[in-house]
């Protein structure tokens, strides 16, 4: 563990020892992230590689302490400033409760470093054995421990703070990203600021086979309702190179969200696709594997993809797993000017995944909604618009245009959609199927809270 020099403070246990450890730890990467606007998850990765000394249930209690604060920094921030000692404690005990963390010991000592009220400890520990309770007899039930629970919570914790769940996101994020509906509000809030499960998607497998041969191993995997490949692999973290599926190329990594634009773009066996952003190859691999599913039922011979990044060592990743999962038929061209690196009215389908502002992935990255400002949602939609138009030159007559992002914002969404088609009168809008709702629409937007997913944008159109 790090050294921690705190000399106001007396460690009287291990556990104390262990928690004023911890919070040494916790508090310099809390810091090195606001500070350097770093993705925790980069900063927290480089930090073990350097200190190998931590074992599994320390890197637990710091990662997971670490993403809990930015989870609720939206109300801790409310205390004071992090910067000052009893303060600081209050933050690791409540972020604690708030977490359902089952360190109790450390949240313990960090109630007592923190100072807080008897009356303050005794109403967390009331609330902790009323869940606990609540839980033993139902492990799916969080005892009503929701967002407005934790609120009202905090209130009686805090008795001269003004809490309110929309402070779990940053106010401009609400000007950018409208929710009309105060339910959904409330319901995207919720869950933001919950973990959702691992999601994965099973290829060159049968899912039933892949679900008996996940769970023998020890994985919680369960089959899905919305899409035949889609998984569920629960909320543990897994070692995916300790898993044969994944190294035998049978099984993906791939939010639920994600899928839906595969689904969308309904690939056929014969067809010519770009994937124009591809990065690391995710949805490249989606389709392929859609397209094989398509061939294999209709007997027909199977069309390709070609793979398109400014990053060659994004699509070096994307070769890897590509052979990983034995995928023929997927070449790379790499953008290496403005100009189409491949060739004009070619493809029946181009898939446009734009760079954007990730607000949608705000539930795995909770720190991302504290790191960024407005201008990463405002400062996207002129390159969207500039890479939509120029792939969409790609596109053959009666090709599929897909439009897609991980954003929630209509001016990183529908906007540019609405731009591009001012311009380009020989496209048109084709409405789809949201796989969630049933709703037929020309614009989807997957929320999180509809299927436990992070969020997601897609819209279809066809070249006339």
């Amino acid at each position: 563990m790090e050294p921690v020099n705190q000399p106001h403070l007396q460690a009287n246990t291990p556990a104390e020892k262990r928690a004023l450890s911890y919070s040494a730890t916790i508090k310099k990467l809390f810091d090195e992230v606001l500070d350097t606007k770093m993705p925790a998850d980069r900063i927290v990765a480089n930090y073990f590689r350097e200190h190998k000394k931590h074992g599994s249930k320390d890197r637990r209690v710091i990662r997971e302490t670490l993403f809990g604060l930015f989870r609720w920094w939206g109300w801790l921030k409310q205390l004071g400033s992090q910067h000052e000692q009893q303060t600081w404690y209050q933050m690791l005990s409540t972020c604690a409760l708030l977490e359902q963390h089952q360190w109790r010991q450390f949240a313990d000592a960090w109630q007592q470093f923190g100072g807080l009220s008897p009356e303050q400890v005794s109403l967390i520990n009331h609330t902790i054995d009323a869940n606990d309770v609540a839980n033993s007899s139902n492990p799916q039930s969080s005892a009503n421990f929701d967002v407005s629970h934790k609120n009202s919570l905090m209130g009686q914790l805090f008795t001269t703070i003004e809490f309110a769940e929309t402070q779990l996101l940053p106010d401009w994020f609400w000007a950018l990203c409208t929710i009309d509906d105060q339910q959904n509000k409330l319901k995207l809030i919720e869950a933001m600021s919950s973990r959702p499960p691992i999601w994965a998607r099973a290829q060159r497998i049968d899912t039933a086979s892949a679900v008996t041969t996940l769970q023998a191993a020890g994985i919680d995997a369960l089959a899905n309702e919305y899409f035949t490949d889609a998984l569920s692999l629960g909320s543990k973290s897994i070692n995916l190179n300790d898993v044969d599926l994944y190294k035998q190329g049978k099984l993906e990594i791939q939010d639920l969200a994600s899928q839906v634009i595969g689904n969308v773009c309904q690939p056929l066996a014969n067809e010519q696709w770009w994937d124009t952003c591809s990065g690391a190859g995710g949805k490249t691999l989606q389709l392929r594997s859609l397209m094989l599913q398509n061939a294999a039922s209709n007997n027909n011979t199977a069309g390709t993809i070609t793979s398109s990044d400014i990053r060659s060592k994004a699509l070096e990743e994307l070769n890897k797993r590509a052979k990983r999962a034995n995928f023929d038929s997927i070449t790379v061209a790499r953008w290496k000017s403005d100009a189409l690196p491949v060739a004009k009215a070619h493809f029946d389908g181009v898939l446009v995944d734009a760079p954007c502002s990730c607000t949608g992935t705000w539930r795995r990255n909770p720190d991302m909604r504290w790191i960024d400002e407005p201008s990463c949602i405002e400062d996207k939609p002129a390159l969207q618009l500039d890479i939509l138009t120029r792939s969409s030159k790609a596109v053959k007559p009666g090709g599929k245009l897909v439009y897609a992002t991980c954003s929630l914002s209509p001016l990183e969404n529908e906007q540019v959609v609405q731009q591009f088609l001012q311009h380009n009168s020989d496209f048109e809008l084709i409405t789809s199927v949201h796989p969630f709702t049933q709703a037929k629409l020309e614009h989807i937007t997957v929320w999180p809270f509809e299927a436990n997913s992070d969020g997601m944008y897609v819209a279809r159109m066809m070249r006339k």
